[in-house]
């Protein structure tokens, strides 16, 4: 179930049921069929939203497109959670019970995975990888997960037709499918996000980066007349945002500058399963990190 704004515009465009005085229903129906494809419709209803030029808020650097990243200090983590229950809550992601008939039904964007480094334990945060070269993507037979321009592999819900070719093409594991229509009590469903679609029964769904807080910011700096800065993505997603250590931070991994980007190139940086051929966008730090790398620098 999608769950919309009641005063979406789509909500206000099937309010107008009544043809215009002085035509036929018919005609009025093939005006509508071609103002919608000229894009006079937006105007005839007073609705029309100009589109402005393009500012230095949509270009990066020398012309390169922005391409979203992540990296996880583990010499920060405590493996406190926090990470994953901000992701449940910013996203909806539904929860399925105790009952012992629904073990192995557990949904979740973000986990803590046990990671042992030279005899250690850690309980790492473990996102969707947004790997540059996504198996998902390719074994997808009706293109509901799909990859932006950006970099992030996203997800079209209600495209998905539950085959799970993902889920089993992911060598991270990163997918999970809805086994049933989410039940949310009264309470629940209060503090549902409506900025973040619910997922039906019988689809897969998966971390996406909260590609609609990166939406948002780029509806307000347009407002704003700017660029987007590091300092407005550092923390942007939700489980960076939560995260009391900073441990976790994102950004534009094609901005040299940015602080993504730097730790990227940290001798402590690592990514699971390269030898696969994904190219994940998530970079780990190791743990017992040498003198002289500040992760603070500006």
């Amino acid at each position: 179930m999608n769950m919309k704004p009641a005063d979406s515009t789509e909500n206000k465009m099937l309010e107008i049921s009544e043809p215009a005085e002085g035509l036929g229903r018919k005609s009025f129906l093939k005006l509508l069929g071609a103002a919608a494809v000229t894009g006079w419709i937006g105007s005839a209803f007073g609705s029309e939203k100009k589109k402005a030029p393009q500012g230095e808020w949509e270009k990066v650097g020398d012309g390169k497109k922005r391409k979203w990243g992540m990296a996880i200090d583990l010499d920060l983590c405590s493996g406190c959670g926090s990470c994953v229950v901000a992701c449940h809550v910013e996203n909806n992601v539904p929860f399925t019970g105790d009952d012992p008939k629904k073990d192995g039904t557990e949904i979740n964007w973000m986990t803590l995975l046990p990671l042992r480094q030279e005899g250690e334990g850690q309980l790492t945060p473990l996102p969707c990888m947004h790997c540059e070269n996504p198996p998902c993507v390719k074994v997808c037979p009706v293109n509901a997960t799909f990859q932006t321009e950006e970099g992030i592999v996203d997800q079209i819900w209600d495209r998905c037709i539950g085959c799970r070719y993902c889920e089993n093409a992911c060598p991270y594991s990163r997918r999970y499918f809805n086994w049933a229509e989410p039940e949310w009590p009264e309470t629940y469903k209060q503090a549902l996000n409506p900025d973040v679609a619910t997922r039906p029964g019988g689809v897969v769904e998966k971390c996406t980066f909260c590609v609609h807080r990166i939406r948002d910011l780029k509806e307000k700096v347009r407002a704003e007349d700017r660029e987007i800065t590091d300092d407005d993505v550092r923390l942007l997603p939700a489980c960076a945002q939560s995260c009391p250590a900073e441990a976790i931070i994102f950004g534009d991994l094609n901005d040299e500058d940015s602080l993504v980007s730097r730790l990227s190139d940290s001798p402590r940086a690592n990514r699971l399963l390269e030898h696969v051929g994904t190219k994940p966008k998530v970079f780990y730090l190791a743990k017992e990190k040498p003198i002289g790398l500040d992760r603070k620098e500006s």
